[in-house]
């Protein structure tokens, strides 16, 4: 196991990128051509909450930074026994990271504009993850598991403190509107004009979320690869089988805690609040859990296949997303289908737009050309 790559990740790293190379515009589509209810809810899903709450398109981001977390332990202890040396190692993460935050800030922070009054520094998921895994390699190679648990945990407490209890200047302590809260108070301090003033996104002091939301990655992986697991509930001399079902436990008690701790401080994606921590990890165990299950477990592979195909190149298809106009790809092919079509004419545009960055995909597959950092 330690030696073999994870499939049941590589199939819901694909699942999550779905969501962002057009698997969002097939469901809005179908909304808007049937009206029928089960789409119309299902589309509601694939747009991000405006601020308090949560939609299934808010887990996209945590739950990448999850799986970057579940594939740390893989990474470190390959290099280990190959005989690379810890510093190796953490130079090596360090490299990676910067080139991650550069891709991000190709992504989202206008660096290819060239203009640095038009620039911000911190405003992309691959920043987010640069930090979490950078931080998150470092603790888990130089801590032991228990103490893992209490530094992670820590730094949720810690974050969670801070928004309920510190102040912003001149307001009480526990606002958390759009423009008011320590952690955007702490964004305009620190960066200055390189701070996006008309986003609500929180980034230097949600920092402490994003290693919290790897290291919890770091955790799942734990659990898949200890040599000896077991639970007395269950009645199997399959250890996988085990796995599944503490995987599953441990998401169901951390959305249940996120749950709880909404009440005193609300889940909001745009802050990283820590009741949304723990909200989405634990909706990211639970996903990793059946997902484990069926493919790892029981062997249900190829049904999955096409995913793997697709999170394989997740740094690719990340970074295709923001560079290509993927949309646009789907009427080059049927522009003359319109007039027959009528309102199911984007639906039909937005599958073979999909279908089109799939077969790139796929392609690079077949060619095992995979793009790392």
């Amino acid at each position: 196991m330690k030696s073999e790559r994870l499939k049941s990740l590589d199939a819901l790293r694909g699942f999550d990128m779905l969501w962002i190379i057009g698997g969002e515009f097939v469901i809005r589509n179908l909304a808007k051509a049937t009206d029928w209810k089960v789409f119309n809810v299902l589309a509601q899903q694939t747009f991000h909450k405006s601020w308090e709450g949560f939609h299934f398109y808010d887990l996209i981001m945590p739950l990448f930074l999850f799986m970057v977390g579940m594939s740390i332990p893989f990474s470190f202890n390959k290099r280990i026994s190959m005989g690379e040396s810890r510093i190796t190692i953490y130079i090596h993460s360090f490299k990676r990271a910067i080139i991650l935050f550069i891709l991000g800030m190709v992504c989202q922070c206008n660096l290819l504009a060239f203009d640095p009054d038009n620039m911000f520094l911190i405003h992309d998921t691959l920043q987010a993850i640069a930090i979490g895994y950078f931080f998150s390699t470092l603790i888990y190679s130089r801590l032991k598991i228990k103490a893992q648990l209490i530094f992670t945990f820590g730094l949720v407490g810690i974050y969670w403190g801070i928004m309920q209890f510190v102040p912003v200047p001149g307001y009480e302590a526990g606002l958390c509107t759009h423009e008011i809260n320590p952690a955007k108070y702490l964004d305009k301090l620190v960066l200055g004009k390189f701070d996006d003033p008309t986003a609500d996104y929180t980034w230097v002091l949600s920092s402490l979320g994003f290693v919290a939301t790897v290291m919890t990655g770091v955790f799942a992986s734990t659990i898949i690869r200890a040599e000896k697991i077991k639970m007395r509930l269950v009645h199997s001399q399959n250890s996988m089988i085990h796995k599944t079902v503490i995987l599953a436990i441990l998401g169901a008690c951390m959305v249940t805690a996120g749950q709880v701790l909404n009440i005193w401080y609300p889940i909001i994606k745009r802050l990283w609040s820590a009741s949304f921590i723990l909200h989405s990890s634990g909706l990211s165990f639970l996903l990793i859990s059946v997902f484990y299950y069926l493919i790892d477990v029981k062997g249900y592979q190829r049904w999955a296949f096409w995913l793997r195909v697709i999170g394989m190149n997740s740094i690719a298809v990340y970074m295709a997303s923001y560079l290509l106009p993927f949309q646009k790809i789907g009427p080059i092919f049927i522009f003359g289908l319109e007039k027959w079509t009528g309102s199911f004419y984007p639906v039909l545009s937005s599958i073979i737009s999909l279908a089109v960055v799939y077969f790139i995909m796929y392609w690079m597959y077949k060619k095992k050309t995979f793009v790392k950092v």
